[in-house]
């Protein structure tokens, strides 16, 4: 397996955040940037970033207020434009012009963003359980559990408590949950486990959700580009009326769906793997 850089930039407004970068700089083939979900971290896409690390560069960031990354002193930062901000500057600092960015979640959303404010620099856009039209429960759902710190006394009381929150996602072995869970809290001082984000980030989600803009016509916007959407069979956020209204929209939009898994999947799952590894493949 390749090994990862790990590596901080600092934003403009002072914060040092936290990436991990995969692969050769100097491969001439177009690097992925690998966006996560509302509260998830670059850890992530450490299977997807081990799998394409050979043939290019793939850069994985932590948010502000997530995983190794500083947290916001004035929450109300945690906004999708202060995000994009943060993402312009890692690729100005990394030099990277252009990049095919995989999204899962709100990681998707700002792959349209970043589109509208500069199109040169997205290559293509791999959507992971996410479009234009969110459905209120599946919103309602995450909104429900990111804003209280639940902590917990070991790894297994950890697993525990995400097979509750999340029974639907894909996971299917101990060793994948556990995996899952030390992507989702860190210890703290006290010795116990907590949520690895800042829970005040549920505040701010109140706030965007409230004033999203056109989101069909950012997605419209990617009509020149390669695009692949991925479902969750049993998704609460992205429902099967949006997602077929997708294709409408881009008929060369490349789709699949993970049966049986809800919001969202890991792209590892087979029936999406070799189909998304073999759409990224043909982006050089």
């Amino acid at each position: 397996m390749t090994r990862p850089r790990d590596a901080t930039y600092t934003t403009g407004d002072g914060l040092r955040l936290f990436y991990r970068d995969w692969g050769d700089p100097l491969s001439p083939r177009t690097p992925l940037l690998c966006l996560p979900g509302l509260t998830r971290n670059s850890a992530d896409f450490e299977d997807l970033a081990a799998r394409h690390a050979g043939a290019r560069r793939v850069i994985c960031p932590d948010y502000r207020g997530r995983g190794r990354s500083d947290y916001d002193p004035d929450w109300r930062r945690y906004h999708p434009r202060v995000y994009l901000e943060d993402l312009r500057h890692l690729l100005a600092a990394e030099g990277v012009g252009r990049a095919v960015v995989v999204g899962t979640s709100m990681g998707g959303l700002l792959a349209l963003g970043l589109r509208a404010a500069a199109p040169s620099s997205v290559a293509g856009v791999v959507l992971n359980d996410i479009g234009p039209d969110l459905s209120p429960g599946g919103l309602g759902r995450i909104a429900g559990y990111i804003g209280r710190d639940r902590p917990q006394p070991d790894w297994d009381s950890a697993v525990a408590e995400l097979k509750r929150l999340m029974p639907r996602l894909s996971l299917d072995t101990e060793e994948t949950w556990q995996r899952f869970a030390r992507a989702t809290y860190r210890e703290g001082a006290d010795g116990r486990l907590h949520f690895d984000w800042d829970v005040r980030l549920a505040k701010a989600l109140g706030r965007v959700t409230g004033a999203m803009p056109d989101l069909w016509a950012l997605f419209r916007g990617l009509r020149d580009v390669p695009v692949m959407a991925v479902r969750g069979g049993v998704s609460d956020l992205l429902s099967p009326e949006t997602f077929d209204r997708m294709a409408g929209e881009l008929p060369h939009l490349v789709r699949a769906t993970v049966p049986g898994c809800g919001h969202c999947p890991t792209l590892g799952e087979p029936a999406v793997a070799l189909r998304l590894d073999e759409f990224l493949d043909a982006i050089y």
